[in-house]
């Protein structure tokens, strides 16, 4: 396993109440409350936050592999992130699903920028090989 050989940033959390409770971030930016999914109630939950960290890390790192083929990422670049959860043979599980929108760039660059990006992109470095992921460029 791969290891850190310098920590950039520590993102720090405290989270009450599990699913139905509330978390918040050392710093105060993130404050909010948590409900079940499909649950009443304004609270996000999980899934739904991973689904928003994976889409912001990935165009960040789709950024990355632009740049490095001389091409600038689409104002209008988009990644749209399911993250499901569900039931299987030995419990609770995650899928997901990212849906990349890079408005008129060539396919093939596309793709490339998409291929380098999920290689590079620290959430999908830690779902790859744990949890079932597709990726489709729109």
């Amino acid at each position: 396993m791969p290891r850190i050989q310098q920590v950039l940033y520590t993102g720090k959390t405290h989270t009450t109440g599990g699913r139905s409770g509330e978390s918040r971030s050392d710093d105060g930016r993130l404050n909010l409350a948590l409900t079940p999914p499909g649950a009443p109630g304004s609270g996000t939950n999980p899934e739904q936050l991973f689904a928003a960290g994976w889409s912001a890390c990935f165009i960040g790192a789709m950024g990355l592999a632009a740049k490095a083929r001389h091409v600038a990422l689409p104002a209008d670049t988009a990644v749209d992130a399911e993250v499901d959860l569900g039931t299987g043979a030995g419990g609770y599980f995650l899928q997901a699903r990212l849906r990349v929108s890079l408005p008129g760039l060539d396919r093939a660059v596309a793709h490339a920028i998409v291929d380098t990006a999920h290689e590079t992109c620290p959430y999908s470095k830690a779902s790859r090989g744990n949890i079932d992921v597709s990726i489709t460029l729109a």
